[in-house]
């Protein structure tokens, strides 16, 4: 049993904290363990944020770039004090394991320093003019309020990627946390304000999706809205988002490819595809849900992969050696239970896992024997399943990795660079791998997908994050 304190978290408006908690989080492998209380927000609670950030935005605009960066930095060294505990209560809302939970906020911390340093680099270009004794430059301007929506998943990591180039580009900022993981976000606004940053730059409300998202996306004042989460809800708010001209960023669903061709290294394409499949418990927008293998390697490497699923038991993440954390919730381990039955139904076979003995505890499932169109092959699962399909060769290969609604991240298992280099060009996905899992992104690399995983337009992170929260204005000096 896990013996922690249970934090109750109002919303943070204006610098001071509203709302009364009264909604329960508790540990997802521990029900005993009761990790936060939070407010059910309504829409006015929205309002008054966004009065708020609105009111701030001009002051914090004003302030030199590089101060602004000032602030990112500090608040990185802050959390950086607080490491293991952020992490274990990161584990504890989200249930990743311990590694899992350091590593994210780690990224989290590189995530503030990357755009903290960026102050110091944000302007424009200077153009020369055909008008005589006349200089033309431009000035990135701050959009205004920014209105960030951030998942379950990555409850610290996410936003971190979206406020610090937000408020480094002289934004304001109001964000609705997932409702699964408010804690994350409370020690991340904790740093932030503790670094300095002004009341009302930074806005927190807590609530469900279909309230307070809803709210957030419709208010004429938000002027960007940057989304992660399902490709449905994502374009219900483009819809609403656009409908008032404001601008929107959406990183949404995936289903993730890794190729094994015959010449790879079955034993280490398979911990590849373990390792992109299971870790993170399957729930990351980039997991490896399908392998598509060519007939030298199919069958090796379903043995090989059922052989990495046993290691892979699943358990309390806070435990020692546990090599892969619980489902998050009781609604998403019924979606991932029901995905492993209806693939039985059309006929794939379970070579590993499929069962939920106990709690919210999946075993890391394999299933072979799947055809392109079963639905294992084509819905996002979001859990620990991973489907095996064959292909004959390269071409065809390709041909499954883009019959696909998504095109978020694909990789490819080879020691043929011809072989490689046809996959990087002719694979539909937003990141391509060779030999490296689809999970693990770079955060000075621009990252989003393509088809109906993203808006396809602003990357996030990366040193092009900033144009989704800036709008550049062209300056004509005569003399």
């Amino acid at each position: 049993m896990t013996q922690s304190t249970t934090l109750r978290i109002a919303n943070h408006l204006a610098g001071s904290a509203v709302g009364v908690p009264t909604v329960e989080r508790r540990n997802p492998a521990d029900p005993a363990d009761l990790v936060a209380v939070t407010p059910a927000s309504d829409a006015a609670a929205v309002a008054d944020a966004v009065t708020a950030a609105e009111g701030a935005q001009p002051g914090w605009a004003a302030l030199p770039a590089p101060a602004r960066g000032a602030v990112l930095m500090d608040a990185a060294e802050i959390l950086r004090g607080r490491h293991e505990v952020v992490a274990r209560d990161l584990t504890r809302e989200e249930g990743k394991t311990l590694a899992e939970a350091r590593g994210e906020v780690r990224r989290a911390i590189d995530v503030l320093r990357y755009f903290g340093a960026a102050g110091w680099r944000l302007g424009g270009q200077t153009f020369p003019s055909a008008t005589p004794d006349t200089t033309v430059h431009t000035r990135l301007e701050p959009m205004g309020v920014a209105g960030l929506i951030t998942p379950w998943n990555f409850p610290i990591a996410i936003p971190a990627w979206k406020m610090a180039p937000a408020l480094v580009s002289g934004n304001s900022v109001v964000i609705k946390p997932a409702e699964l993981t408010p804690v994350s976000v409370r020690h991340l606004t904790t740093a932030l304000v503790e670094a300095g940053l002004p009341p009302g730059v930074l806005n927190v409300v807590h609530g469900k999706g279909s309230v307070v998202g809803e709210a957030l996306v419709a208010d004429p004042r938000v002027a960007a809205v940057s989304f992660t989460g399902s490709t449905g809800v994502g374009n219900r708010i483009r819809e609403t988002v656009e409908r008032r001209h404001g601008r929107v960023q959406l990183e949404m669903g995936g289903k993730n490819a890794v190729v094994v061709l015959d010449d790879a290294d079955v034993k280490e394409a398979a911990g590849l595809a373990a390792a992109g499949g299971f870790g993170l418990t399957g729930q990351a927008c980039t997991a490896s849900s399908r392998i598509i293998c060519t007939p030298g390697v199919h069958d090796a490497f379903v043995e090989a992969l059922a052989e990495q699923a046993a290691r892979y038991r699943p358990g309390d993440g806070l435990a020692a050696g546990t090599a892969m954390g619980p489902v998050v919730s009781a609604s998403q381990l019924e979606t991932d239970v029901a995905a492993v039955e209806r693939a039985r139904a059309e006929g794939a076979t379970v070579v590993a896992g499929g069962e939920a003995p106990d709690g919210l505890f999946l075993a890391p499932t394999v299933l072979a024997g799947v055809g392109p169109g079963h639905s294992s092959a084509r819905d996002e699962i979001f859990g620990p399943v991973v489907a095996v399909l064959p292909a004959e060769g390269l071409d065809e290969a390709i041909s499954l990795v883009n019959d696909s609604a998504y095109g978020l991240a694909a990789s490819i298992c080879t020691r043929d660079l011809a072989a490689a280099q046809r996959f990087v060009a002719r694979v539909r996905a937003g990141v391509v791998k060779v030999n490296r899992p689809t999970t693990g992104l770079d955060l000075n690399v621009p990252f989003g997908g393509v088809k109906d995983s993203s808006t396809n337009t602003f990357r996030e992170q990366g040193p092009t994050a900033v144009e989704f929260f800036t709008w550049s204005k062209s300056v004509y000096l005569g003399w």
